[in-house]
């Protein structure tokens, strides 16, 4: 797909109110597509409303939570008043979780899967279809994750639920293909958003020296969200299934190709490092 010029196409970002997805409609808005975003942070969504008007492009900004079906669904209805069909949907609203399947209550399943999986078939379920009654092509991103290629013993749920985004994606790619309609699955690594700030976390592991640890790693890392919305455009364009983002998502990408046991014991020896340095960081607070 030719993304170089979007003028007169509309594209379709949730999750836009921070992070990945507001730096993705940014770069559409660079593209000089028209944007139409969501997300339950109102303040959030209106400053990335605000940027993207600045960059002379139209919008529509509506709060709205991915993971409720009438919300979707009249969300879809006012957008399709509008326009025929969006011309590209990212599916990139999500929620991070902390935690083992021992530590994992019953109701942190219900919202999680709420948000990073009904969502994303939430957004396919409302606005696909119009785009092949269009006829005029198009492409879907869905957000996964590294964790959607390599699940981690201390993000049971959120991996299950990226696994679960990277499946359907495959599926739907073959589906959509006599449509015109490319489906990418995207698999950042460790990218510096507020979802290390936020994430809820379960278990022996959820301690403040914990968070800050993964705050920090995160910050220094210093792969910013712009480079995941970089990173779509170019998937968009090549029309790539999956695209991993950042050195350590590739790593793992075909790390699990060659040797899945070698993934296992990769995951195990950095969960090993993390609690090692949470329990030094935390006596050092003690001596302070």
């Amino acid at each position: 797909m030719d993304i170089r010029d979007l003028r007169g196409r509309t594209v379709l970002v949730t999750g836009a109110a921070s992070g990945i997805g507001k730096e993705t409609a940014l770069a559409f808005a660079r593209r000089s597509a028209d944007l139409v975003i969501c997300d339950v942070n109102e303040d959030g969504l209106a400053k990335t409303e605000d940027l993207v008007r600045g960059l002379g492009r139209r919008v529509v900004a509506r709060r709205v939570d991915v993971a409720r079906r009438e919300e979707m669904k009249e969300f879809a209805a006012a957008v399709h008043r509008e326009v025929e069909a969006v011309d590209i949907l990212v599916n990139n609203a999500g929620v991070g979780l902390g935690g083992g399947l021992l530590d994992t209550e019953l109701e942190d399943w219900d919202w999680i899967v709420g948000i990073n999986i009904y969502g994303v078939i939430h957004g396919c379920h409302f606005f696909v279809p119009a785009m092949v009654t269009r006829g005029r092509g198009g492409h879907v991103v869905n957000v996964s994750s590294a964790a959607g290629l390599s699940a981690s013993a201390i993000l049971v749920a959120y991996s299950a639920t990226k696994f679960a985004v990277l499946g359907l994606s495959e599926a739907i790619r073959e589906e959509l293909r006599p449509h015109g309609i490319g489906v990418t699955a995207i698999c950042p690594g460790i990218i510096n958003t507020p979802i290390t700030e936020t994430a809820p976390m379960r278990g022996p592991d959820a301690t403040p020296e914990t968070r800050r640890y993964m705050v920090e790693m995160y910050r220094r890392r210093g792969y910013g969200p712009e480079r995941v919305a970089a990173n779509i455009l170019k998937a968009i364009e090549r029309g790539r299934t999956v695209a991993p983002v950042s050195p350590e998502a590739w790593f793992i990408y075909f790390l699990k190709r060659l040797s899945p046991s070698a993934v296992s014991l990769l995951h195990r020896r950095i969960n090993e490092r993390m609690r090692r340095e949470t329990r030094r960081g935390g006596a050092e607070e003690g001596r302070a």
